[in-house]
């Protein structure tokens, strides 16, 4: 099993100097900066890379990489993944979970009918969303949005098992 997590994507070569737009995945966007070691990976291509510097750019980051050094090396590195092992990441709290632990895990009411897995998280305005879709053991093949209300709609987290125990009627 691969370790690392995305972070980031390297959006589009800026200048002639080898310097790309990054696109952060994480909160705030400038720690995509902080953890490392960083990988691309961009279909087959999977490679090491070391940030040599990096700045803000209007309302966007700029990162130069070692041995990229012209728009040319930049451009052949444009939609690669950013990837950093998962140790590179802060322990949180018990009660708090980065989004990437939620996906794939069994989403269960507290009646007992499984919805399904957890396909991806959406950020909203008030709070951010579970995107659960049905499958083979699911109750049916829906997709369901269910609000990531912690202590309302869900009730528990539970990492070793895998699985999410939500207050939620299953025919909403």
């Amino acid at each position: 099993m691969d370790d690392r997590l995305t972070v980031g994507r390297l959006r589009a070569a800026h200048g002639l100097r080898g310097f790309l737009w990054v696109h952060s995945l994480t909160t705030p966007p400038q720690n995509v900066f902080a953890y490392g070691p960083w990988s691309l990976r961009h279909g087959e291509m999977d490679k090491s890379v070391e940030v040599e510097q990096w700045r803000p750019q209007g309302k966007g980051w700029l990162v130069k990489l070692r041995g990229v050094d012209d728009r040319n090396a930049a451009d052949l590195l444009v939609g690669c993944e950013v990837l950093v092992p998962r140790s590179a990441l802060p322990q949180l709290p018990e009660d708090e979970y980065y989004w990437s632990e939620l996906i794939d895990m069994r989403v269960v009411t507290v009646a007992g009918s499984d919805l399904g897995c957890v396909h991806a998280m959406m950020e909203t305005g008030a709070n951010d969303v579970l995107v659960v879709r049905g499958d083979a053991l699911s109750i049916d093949q829906r997709e369901r949005l269910l609000p990531w209300l912690p202590g309302t709609v869900v009730h528990q987290v539970d990492r070793q098992a895998r699985r999410i125990i939500v207050d939620w009627d299953a025919d909403f």
